[in-house]
């Protein structure tokens, strides 16, 4: 499983022109999920992700993580992450997980962050074509892989 997430001031996703789901401070998460993920990857990405220090403190140091700011989370699934470009210059989306399966990880995340305290969590709809807003913060933007944790 691996997310791109940027430190955000705002963020909206719209689909069909009508925003589906909007953020103040927190954090727009894009979710990639590989066909070997499991449950456990979704787990472990939402701790991660609910105590990841990256916003800053008093002392302008990133020392604070979402739950200490109150922060909300904007997830959208996005199996574009999961893109393999080192053969070509088209991307290969093979190992992204079938879309039935990613959709119940993807669910499960976004269920693991609140059951972390994340208190706004939002989405966007899976499979959609999305437009997505944010005013980014920093900017500071990170890539979690799961794969790169080690076993689960």
């Amino acid at each position: 499983m691996k997310a791109i997430i940027q430190r955000v001031h705002s963020a909206s996703v719209s689909v069909d022109g009508k925003q589906i789901g909007a953020i103040n401070k927190g954090l727009l998460i894009l979710l990639g999920v590989y066909s070997i993920d499991t449950p456990a990857h979704a787990d472990l990405m939402a701790r991660k992700l609910a105590r990841l220090r990256i916003f800053s403190d008093e002392n302008d140091r990133m020392n604070l993580s979402l739950l200490d700011i109150g922060g909300s989370a904007l997830v959208i699934s996005n199996f574009t992450v999961c893109a393999d470009t080192h053969r070509s210059n088209r991307p290969s989306f093979s190992n992204a997980m079938e879309p039935k399966t990613a959709n119940e990880l993807y669910e499960r995340l976004c269920e693991q962050l609140k059951i972390n305290e994340v208190q706004n969590v939002q989405t966007g709809q899976f499979g959609a074509d999305m437009q997505v807003n944010s005013l980014n913060d920093g900017p500071v933007t990170l890539i979690l892989d799961t794969t790169e944790w080690g076993n689960l």
